[in-house]
């Protein structure tokens, strides 16, 4: 397949200011020389482009015959230093969808084949310039979300998983190799003492493929959003909060209670990560079958949410549905938002009045909810929620809130470390695998058995963590992952 030399729009096939075009195997510079001319030329520049300096820039016009079809920038970039290892062109024509189509057109038809998706970088896998790991980072890379996840895509395409890989491999592999070593050659390679020794390294390694698994739900959401579902009684102002989190009228908001019948998704970037929010419709008993749907439908969610935020009115008395509610989602990560406080200027930020106003100048007093009762109820119900006061419709508290958001779930060892976060559901088998060998390798020592028993299921904890960096696949799992891949990458 290598032999092939293949050609592909590197760049979104739409109006820009500048298209590339990317050529790449052993034919990348004559197919170039047959269509691109210098500006001091009028015929192909033929084979001086093998003479020119590689990583060089080069101004002149791509032309079909005798006709000019476009003004271009070519580079030079010759093999080993290039993204393939291979020699490889990339023109910069301008941006229309029909001169890039009809340059592509010509390069086709000078003897390169139409890349498939991903075959560029298929083929820096094959050729050994990046391992499976770094393959795979630059497809999460394109594919990125938001900040968060291109910082972990990058710490992944220059090393960092396959730096962690390598490390637990060789220890395991120098295991392996004293185990048969000493089994081949018995009298100049002794295994005294050799069985604790494995047992604790044995240990270590389960501590770090442990971490890297823990990190994988992290790496989800990384990748793909937090799982938000707002939740709460009708009337508590969820489709406002909505609004005012998305920075849009998405949700339809009115006086009348049971407004929201179903779900309402949107993505949202919040400090630099991807939030996938959904408005429900509010929780209660109705004897109306649609609403009926809608409450079925948020219980549905809120099952699957990675966070609920769940929303009270601080402008009228909790219930027994907020008890049952909270009751219901105690042990899912939840902040409960206490909405509404514009409705409610006479209270302080706690909840309590200003020591200047009387008593009997808030006789609504007992019909609202303050942080403290929100707080005793949370208690009551096993809650740990932290409370935030906001007002959806005034804009006010929504800082705090989209703090409290991003601490919750990307503070302490998440923030500060700087190795790579499991993010690929591929990677994350291959772990739990080796975790699983290197389990069985801990019970052969507790339970006396030979030495060859440690030595196959340490090969099989490395061979698990091999396949991760592309080593011991099959040509079918190489071509379901790079297929995935957008053309021209």
């Amino acid at each position: 397949m290598n032999n092939d030399t293949i050609a592909a729009i590197a760049s979104g096939l739409s109006a820009a200011g500048i298209s590339i075009i990317r050529i790449s195997g052993p034919d990348a510079f004559g197919i170039a020389s047959r269509v691109f001319r210098t500006g001091k030329s009028e015929a192909p520049i033929g084979e001086r482009i093998t003479g020119w300096e590689s990583h060089t820039v080069h101004y002149g016009f791509i032309a079909d015959g005798e006709e000019i079809i476009d003004e271009v920038m070519l580079l030079i970039l010759k093999a080993p230093r290039t993204f393939t290892k291979e020699d490889t062109v990339e023109i910069d024509c301008h941006g229309g969808i029909v001169v890039t189509k009809r340059i592509l057109s010509l390069i086709l038809s000078c003897g390169a084949r139409l890349a498939e998706p991903g075959e560029f970088t298929k083929r820096a896998f094959l050729n050994g310039r990046i391992d499976l790991s770094q393959a795979e980072a630059v497809m999460e890379l394109i594919g990125a979300k938001n900040e968060r996840a291109v910082r972990n895509s990058v710490k992944q395409l220059r090393g960092a998983l396959r730096n962690r890989i390598n490390v637990l491999r060789t220890k395991i592999l120098s295991d392996v190799a004293t185990i048969e070593a000493s089994l081949d050659q018995p009298e100049y390679y002794s295994l005294e003492g050799f069985a604790e020794k494995l047992h604790e390294a044995a240990l270590e390694e389960r501590t770090e493929i442990e971490k890297m698994l823990r990190s994988a739900e992290n790496g989800r959401m990384i990748r793909e959003g937090i799982k938000t579902v707002i939740l709460g009684k009708p009337n508590v102002g969820k489709s406002s909060l909505m609004n005012a989190l998305v920075g849009e009228e998405r949700a339809i908001v009115t006086e009348i209670a049971g407004t929201t019948r179903d779900t309402l998704s949107e993505e949202i970037r919040l400090n630099g990560i991807t939030l996938l929010i959904v408005d429900t419709a509010g929780i209660r008993n109705t004897p109306d079958p649609v609403e009926k749907i809608g409450v079925s439908r948020a219980h549905e969610k809120a099952e699957d949410a990675d966070l609920i935020l769940y929303v009270a009115d601080a402008s009228t008395a909790l219930e027994q549905a907020d008890r049952d509610i909270m009751k219901a989602y105690a042990g899912k990560k939840m902040l409960a938002v206490l909405n509404k406080t514009d409705l409610t200027g006479n209270l302080s930020a706690d909840g309590m009045k200003p020591e200047h106003m009387p008593e009997e100048a808030d006789p609504a007093r007992s019909l609202r909810t303050t942080e403290s009762d929100l707080r005793d109820l949370l208690s009551v119900c096993g809650c740990t929620a932290e409370i935030v006061p906001v007002s959806a419709k005034e804009g006010t508290g929504l800082d705090v809130l989209e703090e409290k958001i991003t601490a919750m779930f990307f503070a302490g060892d998440l923030v500060a470390d700087e190795e790579s976060v499991i993010t690929s559901d591929r990677h994350k088998e291959c772990l739990r695998n080796a975790y699983e060998s290197l389990g069985k390798v801990l019970s052969s020592i507790e339970n006396g058995m030979p030495e060859d028993f440690y030595s196959i299921d340490l090969m099989g904890a490395y061979e698990a963590l091999s396949r991760i960096v592309g080593e011991d696949v099959d040509e079918d799992l190489i071509n379901r992952i790079f297929e995935r891949f957008c053309l021209g990458k």
